[in-house]
């Protein structure tokens, strides 16, 4: 008997999401029950057009700097990603990753001429009812290498706010990777980025906007590319959930 309220619950959750709008895939997303999805992000600024391949398959060509591939359907199980320069056969890095039911994974390719690859994996656990905005970060510059983010009301002194998100080391995100996002209301904010444990900006955004439902991945990147070893001269890139292949949103000073 519980096991069928169970499944009556399940589907009248569903049939209110599908009344609201709510897309079938992200019900099943949510329930933990759809394919795993996989997309990739080239995050070199400067750098050349990149091909995209899952298992030693081509699965996007000539990805620009501030590409970001669609989400799309992988099965689950152990999964190969790997990028090379578009035209080449070379592969420039590679990396592996289990990919489960309901998970979303994101593979990086990094402005480093040393960790050049990365996959975040995002288990999605957001509530079947939320209209939250769903936010990470990961630090993707080399030239700083911690660092604190305050998403924040435009104007706000961090001086005695703590981290939206704290301590993202380089190669890292935060929340860390297995681990859902945090959970925002929409609204106006600004990007505020600090070394880890400091309140002196090394960069402060104009304000963006953050829409219910939107689902923001921001990454710190050197501003000059992969030669630029400034410290702490950098830019934040937004890559949003979709269903379509898209341009990262980038972030300079205000």
């Amino acid at each position: 008997m519980k096991s069928i309220r169970t499944v009556v619950a399940l589907c009248s959750a569903v049939s209110v999401l599908a009344a609201c709008g709510g897309g079938g895939n992200d019900v099943g997303t949510e329930l933990g029950i759809s394919k795993p999805q996989a997309r990739f992000i080239n995050a070199v600024p400067a750098g050349p057009n990149l091909d995209y391949y899952l298992n030693a398959k081509l699965d996007q060509g000539g990805i620009a700097y501030k590409g970001v591939t669609r989400y799309h359907d992988v099965d689950s199980g152990t999964q190969n990603a790997s990028y090379d320069v578009s035209g080449t056969t070379t592969t420039i890095a590679a990396q592996s990753f289990s990919a489960a039911n309901g998970h979303h994974y994101t593979t990086i390719a990094l402005p480093s001429t040393t960790s050049l690859i990365s996959v975040i994996d995002d288990p999605y656990d957001k509530g079947l009812l939320s209209d939250k905005a769903r936010v990470r970060s990961f630090n993707a510059s080399p030239n700083a290498q911690n660092v604190d983010m305050y998403i924040v009301p435009p104007g706000t002194d961090i001086t005695t706010q703590s981290p939206t998100l704290a301590g993202a080391a380089y190669q890292n995100a935060v929340p860390a990777t297995t681990q859902d996002s945090i959970y925002l209301n929409g609204g106006s904010y600004q990007v505020i980025v600090t070394t880890a444990g400091s309140k002196t900006p090394i960069l402060k955004t104009a304000p963006v906007t953050i829409n219910n439902n939107a689902d923001w991945l921001l990454l710190t990147i050197p501003s000059g590319g992969i030669g630029d070893v400034t410290p702490n001269d950098i830019h934040v890139l937004v890559a949003q959930g979709n269903d379509a292949d898209t341009s990262a949103q980038e972030l300079g000073p205000q």
